[in-house]
């Protein structure tokens, strides 16, 4: 799964990635939603909306190294927003 690859990606640089059930319904939920607004590209938006929720800590991996990230439904609210409520999703087309 795209969760699990992430995951040890994130080992590689010593950073534990936690995804909660409901930090993974919230990515679900907006990949479907930008999907809904904009051209269905099916499951690969989801690669697109994970990328955006883990851009600050790919970005930051190596000074994160030995901690855990724990991935909820906060943190994606606070990486990626209301997309669906926002004007421009074409930042989000692939």
């Amino acid at each position: 799964s795209l969760i699990k690859q992430y995951v040890a990606l994130m080992k590689t640089e010593e950073v534990d990635l936690d995804f909660t059930d409901d930090g993974i319904d919230a990515i679900a939920d907006i990949a479907a939603s930008v999907n809904s607004s904009v051209e269905n590209i099916g499951a690969r938006r989801l690669h697109t909306v994970m990328e955006r929720v883990l851009d600050e800590v790919s970005f930051a991996a190596s000074d994160k190294s030995g901690q855990t990230v724990r991935i909820d439904a906060d943190y994606v609210r606070e990486h990626i927003g209301d997309l669906t409520k926002n004007a421009d999703l074409t930042k989000f087309i692939l």
